[in-house]
């Protein structure tokens, strides 16, 4: 009877094992914000593909790129400038596809009534550091002939803050413009208190690329993961893309518990839609920007070209029909 009752035991043990083998687990870090929300659906769908996705959400994407650097993550969706940032200073990653487009907006207040770039002439601006909307806002100004400082005595004076820290500055009449993300600048124009000045898609970066970034080490040593979870991202990003009513669901019930109106999401998804693709040469352009701004302060900016990896994403591709 004992020998039954081990010999069930063992069969359990490697039941268990094989089962918690195939699941295999990936960790992945992202933010919250509406154009993340089909890379924060991956972790749903993961079983189907044969794995385990764990999500740990990060206030930004500096964030994001410094549990990586510890070691902690083995995937990270985050803005192109964090991940340039971070290979710049050594970090084993490659950059694998890109997750959507846009996703920020130059919002005044609403009752000063700014209608062009050059309207912030003496104005306080506020942005995150160190953000695609720092690189954005920089080279609007610079492309306006306005100079601007964190110090007093510029055209601009920039004041740093958090993303949802910049909305209630804005809100409290503390600061005159922000550079904002989605869904933010969405809520600050419907809530009435903001109003878009412009897009800033007419730098060279033209709209910002949202990237996704595996380690190297996850990458080369754990291929068939990295190919089974590049394919569930590809599924991911295509069923809200196709399903919109799934999709703000999610984002407005799992992501944002309620806080994010309809019209918040619909806007905010119209400024930075859902997509795959990501190209060596706009993350060139991006980092050759940011080093011309000084966001980052890269010592030695890497080359695109060197670390750009988009065979992943276009086997997942293929493998789903999508083109």
């Amino acid at each position: 009877m004992f020998k039954k009752m081990l010999l069930a035991s063992v069969v359990a043990s490697s039941l268990l094992a094989a089962s918690s083998q195939a699941q295999e687990v990936v960790r992945l870090g992202n933010l919250k914000f509406a154009h993340y929300g089909a890379v924060s659906y991956i972790k749903e769908i993961a079983p189907k593909c044969g794995i385990k996705v764990e999500e740990r959400v990060f206030a930004k994407g500096l964030d994001a790129m410094q549990a990586v650097i510890a070691g902690e993550l083995d995937v990270g969706a985050v803005s192109s400038e964090a991940v340039i940032s971070a290979r710049a200073s050594g970090t084993p990653i490659y950059l694998v596809a890109g997750f959507a487009k846009g996703g920020a907006r130059l919002v005044g207040r609403a009752d000063l009534g700014m209608k062009t770039v050059k309207d912030l002439k003496g104005k306080k601006v506020g942005v995150t550091r160190g953000g695609i909307q720092d690189i954005l806002l920089a080279a609007e100004l610079s492309q306006n002939g306005l100079t601007y400082s964190d110090q007093p005595g510029k055209d601009v004076q920039i004041i740093y803050l958090g993303f949802p820290d910049l909305n209630q500055a804005l809100l409290g009449k503390n600061i005159d413009a922000i550079m904002q993300s989605e869904p933010y600048s969405s809520q600050a124009i419907n809530k009435g208190f903001g109003n878009e000045i412009i897009k800033p898609y007419d730098t060279p970066i033209g709209e910002p690329v949202r990237t996704m970034v595996m380690t190297e080490k996850f990458y080369k040593e754990r291929r068939p993961v990295a190919e089974k979870f590049m394919r569930c991202f590809v599924e991911a990003t295509k069923t809200f893309i196709d399903n919109k009513e799934l999709a703000e669901k999610y984002v407005r019930e799992n992501m944002f518990k309620g806080q994010v109106s309809h019209e918040d999401f619909v806007n905010a998804i119209e400024n930075s839609p859902y997509s795959y693709d990501v190209t060596p040469e706009h993350i060139q352009i991006t980092t050759d920007l940011m080093q011309k701004y000084g966001v980052g302060k890269m010592a030695k900016p890497p080359v695109a070209k060197d670390w750009v990896k988009t065979d992943l994403l276009e086997q997942a591709k293929k493998s789903l029909n999508i083109k």
